[in-house]
């Protein structure tokens, strides 16, 4: 995470302690439960029977810089070491202020997700009102214009959210990082909502495909004591 990004999402949080404090402490939900959430999705995933598993820890956005890395090691393993695509999984383990890259379009619009953590839109040079890193820049049914992976036009070299997904790569977002970033957001909007009425208004606007885990660093202990994935920090 870059001392930008960093000093944003700290300031943010501390701006939503008292948001917390004045919230219905009844009403709020720190720990995710084990019935609560698809479990059985995420063992799938500690039990896959890949040949290669990777996972990246992702906290900073740092430009979606490691969308780019994951594409390389996708490419890496299928085209240079000849590993088949079937025999790969990689993670994207998304928390911190990367976890709201798990969220569409409405969220990053309604709690201005770009103003708060210096997301800019290169289309328009403003703070970001979209998620930038979600869409792919191919139709919506992902037709490329190559199948070559040399070439940029190709599925291989697409680094949007949507493409890697596509190639079985896996988003996960932290329930815990969730709940620190609504009450962020309350006190830095000044909003009238609960802590809890975010979170849900999140969850409801999580992107297609991505698995919501109750805490990342958990997560992260069972996918590599267990699963024996391969850890990225990135």
């Amino acid at each position: 995470m870059n001392e930008l990004n960093r000093r944003t999402f700290v300031a943010g949080l501390t701006a939503g302690v008292a948001a917390l404090a004045a919230g219905s402490k009844a009403n709020a939900q720190l720990v995710y439960r084990h019935s609560e959430w698809k479990a059985e999705d995420f063992n799938r995933l500690v039990n896959t029977p890949a040949h290669v598993r990777q996972v990246y820890d992702v906290t900073g956005i740092e430009h979606g810089l490691f969308l780019n890395a994951i594409k390389n090691s996708l490419n890496g393993l299928q085209f240079g070491f000849d590993v088949p695509a079937s025999q790969i999984q990689i993670i994207a383990a998304l928390h911190g202020p990367a976890n709201t890259i798990n969220y569409d379009d409405y969220i990053w619009s309604k709690y201005k997700i770009g103003e708060w953590l210096k997301v800019e839109d290169p289309k328009t040079g403003n703070a970001a009102e979209r998620n930038i890193f979600y869409r792919s820049k191919a139709d919506k049914d992902l037709h490329y214009a190559s199948e070559d992976p040399n070439d940029e036009n190709s599925l291989y070299q697409d680094t949007s959210v949507e493409a890697l997904q596509s190639r079985g790569v896996k988003f996960l977002s932290c329930h815990t990082a969730l709940e620190e970033q609504a009450r962020a957001l309350v006190g830095r909007l000044k909003l009238s909502s609960s802590p809890e009425d975010v979170v849900k208004d999140f969850m409801a606007h999580k992107l297609p495909g991505v698995l919501i885990v109750p805490s990342m660093v958990a997560s992260l202990a069972l996918l590599q004591n267990r699963g024996h994935y391969a850890y990225m920090r990135s």
